[in-house]
């Protein structure tokens, strides 16, 4: 770990470009998660006076309901046509290009935000979160593109969880400049809601001083010299990019004549059916968790613990931050531990937190101190989650496949992302509604499974090149299946013996 660290302090363009890749990167997406709790109050005023002004009436509980659930709705609409177009524009343009002009998007939306409340005119509030969601979905696909292609062999590990860590303070963000004291006032609430465009705007002065993707330039655009000079400015002049280019040449050679595939070739092509597999488990059990739900409940457990009301806001504010400082931390710890192993750790140790969780507060009714015991397993549950599968399943698709499967494979990751989270948004109150806290029983068995398809079905990536892992993969599952074939050729074979023993 020392060592990680110490070599990515040598390269202080690297660290550059982690930060500024991330402020405009998915800590806009992690921002929108969050941001609108604080403001809802004053954004339901706002329809309702463009209402009554327009029409000469208020809105009935159930119209202000449906409107609401649009405009929180919306933003994952434009996330999901984001993504569709985002691999295709990081192919044409380049990474660097891509990220630059999805500035644009984010400071349109965060001026219409801006004129919305003088313009009396919600329908602006719904153009800007589409115009957000757009910029969050290409930003999640691009910046993890980007900032992975970036790193050397040996901070890949550390680098990608810089993106979950990005999410995790656009989080945090969201929830600090939401409160009271700061943006979260009836006068203020529109630059919170606009305060996306100046992050935009940070990486649209600072991104231009760094260079594009190096794998991109040398595998997609044969710009060997190019590709050269973007490793010597990101990991500095000491280090030799030599070894690290011959990887790339290799993998370029081993894909000479294959085009950039299309998302139907990922579905059809048996060689990578595992890795896709992986993906499929890894990102729908990232909204499947149960994170939205642990959230929800911390409210009332807090509650019950004796935390006033008028201070539920900042106990919030502590779970934010715990998930802020384990990612940190993840960072630190997965270059020595290993994806495999904080992916599986992370499940289990989420699947038990969940079903303890569920004890917990159907006790808690009957013995007093019993929601302490609530508090402290919802922090264990984030510290599991923020270590484990937030901090490594963004990264994965850039991780275990070749540069040609690459944009479909993030195009799908995202696509299952954005559908989740759609999905949790509409029907998580449904689910609360009706199972209340025992819906933590169906995000243990999303847990608990997912945990053990990764132990027996996902090899280590730790210091390990695509084709390398694509190998890993082949052998596990060869390996799997030639034992699976021997025991049935045994059993067979044990039959006939034991029919002819009987004939004679």
């Amino acid at each position: 770990m020392t060592g990680a660290l110490r070599e990515l302090a040598r390269s202080p363009v690297l660290v550059a470009a982690i930060f500024i890749a991330g402020i405009g990167g998915t800590f806009q997406y992690g921002f929108h998660i969050s941001v609108l709790n604080s403001p809802s109050i004053f954004i339901k005023e706002l329809v309702n006076s463009t209402c009554q002004q327009r029409y000469g009436r208020s809105l009935e509980p159930w119209e202000m309901s449906l409107i609401w659930s649009f405009i929180v709705s919306i933003y994952c609409m434009g996330g999901l046509a984001g993504t569709l177009f985002a691999g295709h524009l990081a192919g044409v343009y380049g990474r660097k290009t891509t990220l630059l002009l999805n500035n644009v998007v984010a400071i349109c939306g965060a001026v219409l935000m801006l004129l919305s409340k003088t313009a009396l005119s919600f329908e602006m509030i719904m153009v800007a979160r589409v115009l957000y969601g757009i910029n969050a979905g290409v930003s999640l696909t691009v910046h993890t593109m980007y900032i992975l292609e970036c790193a050397p062999k040996r901070l890949r590990g550390m680098v990608g969880v810089s993106v979950a860590s990005f999410v995790s303070i656009g989080k945090l963000f969201g929830q600090l400049l939401g409160i009271s004291e700061v943006l979260g006032t009836e006068e203020r609430w529109i630059w919170l809601l606009a305060f996306s465009g100046a992050a935009g705007l940070l990486q649209l002065v600072t991104l231009p001083f760094l260079p594009e993707s190096p794998r991109y330039l040398l595998l997609e655009k044969a710009d060997k010299h190019g590709c050269e000079t973007a490793l010597r400015r990101l990991w500095g002049a000491k280090k030799d990019p030599g070894p690290e280019m011959e990887e790339m040449l290799a993998e370029h050679a081993s894909l000479k004549g294959v085009k950039v595939h299309r998302l139907m070739d990922l579905f059809l092509d048996h060689n990578v059916r595992w890795q896709l597999l992986t993906i499929l488990v890894t990102f729908v059990t990232l909204q499947l968790c149960g994170i939205n739900a642990i959230y929800l409940y911390s409210f009332d457990v807090f509650q019950a613990a004796g935390i006033a009301e008028e201070n539920l806001r900042y106990a919030a504010l502590g779970t934010g931050l715990c998930e802020v400082s384990t990612s940190i931390a993840c960072v630190l710890i997965i270059e020595s531990t290993g994806k495999r192993l904080l992916l599986f750790r992370g499940y289990l140790c989420m699947a038990g937190s969940l079903a303890l969780l569920t004890l917990t507060l159907y006790l808690q009714d009957f013995v007093s101190w019993m929601p302490y015991c609530s508090m402290v397993l919802i922090f264990i549950y984030i510290i599991f989650f923020s270590s484990g599968p937030a901090g490594v399943t963004a990264p994965l698709p850039g991780e275990i496949f070749t540069q040609s499967y690459k944009p479909p494979a993030f195009m799908v990751a995202c696509i299952l992302n954005w559908t989740g989270l759609f999905l949790v948004g509409m029907l998580f109150p449904l689910i609360v509604e009706h199972l209340d806290y025992f819906c933590f029983l169906v995000f243990f068995v999303f847990c608990f499974f997912s945990g053990v398809f990764v132990w027996f079905h996902v090899p280590e990536t730790k210091n390990k090149t695509v084709l390398e892992i694509a190998e890993d993969f082949k052998r596990m599952h060869q390996k799997r299946r030639h034992s699976l074939l021997s025991k049935l050729s045994s059993v067979h074979i044990n039959d006939i013996q034991s029919t002819i023993s009987t004939k004679l």
